[in-house]
């Protein structure tokens, strides 16, 4: 059997974007940092974010049935940082410039691109909620600098050059 610290140490040799979700409805806006974002199909367009169903947010993305995915670029480890500690949900979103799209969940100004969403699924797997996102509307920027994570510490990736 496979020890979870096991599977953690391993898995923090997996290369990932860092990204902040957010969502906005009744009980107001909330977010949080994940790592854990895949594309699933491009026909119809879905992604698949997974979150921790003892976060304090679960309960909001459950209810709000929307979200939206921002990947963060190089300039926002303070950003992400601030989304995955235990300040309020109105420190959070001060601390950047947010606009909205379709779902009116907050899309984040200076993004290197969003993901507005409607959840059409959720499914509980372990401790964590797997939602299933249909894609309905995009903003990318013009940036070319990603901010990654990888052996458990924030790195940029910039795009190659090409010759």
């Amino acid at each position: 059997m496979i020890e979870a610290i096991d599977f953690r140490n391993a898995m923090s040799l997996l290369t990932t974007a860092v990204n902040v979700v957010t969502t906005e409805g009744t009980s107001g806006a909330h977010g949080f940092t994940a790592s854990a974002v895949c594309s699933v199909s491009d026909n119809p367009p879905t992604l698949l974010v997974c979150m921790n169903r003892a976060s304090r947010s679960h309960v909001h993305f459950v209810g709000n049935k929307t979200l939206c995915v921002n990947v963060l670029g190089a300039q926002h480890e303070q950003l992400s940082n601030a989304f995955a500690s235990k300040m309020s949900s109105e420190e959070r979103f001060a601390k950047a410039d947010w606009q909205t799209l379709v779902t009116g969940s907050p899309v984040l100004e200076d993004a290197l691109v969003s993901f507005d969403c409607e959840i059409e699924q959720v499914q509980e797997v372990g401790t964590h909620s797997v939602f299933m996102c249909r894609v309905v509307a995009i903003k990318q920027s013009t940036q070319d600098e990603s901010l990654v994570y990888f052996n458990r510490g924030y790195h940029q990736l910039r795009q190659a050059e090409t010759v």
